[in-house]
C-alpha cells in the first residue's frame, strides 16, 4: 500500500470516487470542485493506493490554534466500502502520524457523527480518545 498526495485533477478525481461515499451529497464533479476551493485554505487529499486502486483517503488540514499547538485536522477520512479491514485505514493513520511529525505537528484532530460506531471502534482501536464534544450552531445567517 502506498499513500500520495493528490496534486493533478486526475488523482484528484481518482480519490473522489472514494471520498464521495463519505459525501454523498455531492457527485464527483462538484466534489472536486468544493475540494479545489478547499485547497486554497490549505486543504490536502491523501489517499491509499492499493493494486492501482484507491481504497482509502484522508482530507487534512494542518492549523495552528490555541487549545492544541500545531496540528493536523482531519475533516473527512473514509475507506472504500467494498475494501474495509484490509489494513488501509490503518496504513492512513499511520501515515498521518509520521507527517504530522513531520509538520512539527503534537496532535491529529477529528470529529466523527455519532452514529458511526464502526468508525469509532475503529478510531479508539487506532489510539484516538474522546476529548469533547461537538457543538454546531445552524442556520446563522437566517
Amino acid at each position: 500500500m502506498e499513500v500520495h498526495i493528490a496534486k493533478t485533477q486526475q488523482e484528484l478525481e481518482r480519490a473522489a470516487t472514494v471520498l464521495v461515499q463519505l459525501r454523498p451529497a455531492f457527485n464527483i464533479a462538484s466534489l472536486c470542485e468544493q475540494i479545489i476551493q478547499q485547497q486554497k485554505q490549505g486543504y490536502q487529499v491523501a489517499y491509499v493506493e492499493l493494486d492501482g486502486r484507491v481504497v482509502c483517503v484522508a482530507g487534512f488540514t494542518v492549523n495552528l490554534k490555541l487549545a492544541w499547538g500545531k496540528s493536523i485536522y482531519v475533516d473527512d477520512l473514509v475507506t472504500d466500502s467494498d475494501t474495509r479491514s484490509v489494513g488501509a485505514g490503518k496504513h492512513m493513520i499511520e501515515w498521518l502520524k509520521m507527517y504530522a511529525k513531520n509538520e512539527g505537528c503534537r496532535e491529529i484532530h477529528l470529529d466523527s457523527g455519532v452514529q458511526r460506531y464502526g468508525a469509532h471502534r475503529f478510531y479508539l482501536r487506532e489510539g484516538f480518545n474522546i476529548t469533547s464534544h461537538h457543538f454546531m450552531l445552524n442556520n446563522v445567517s437566517d
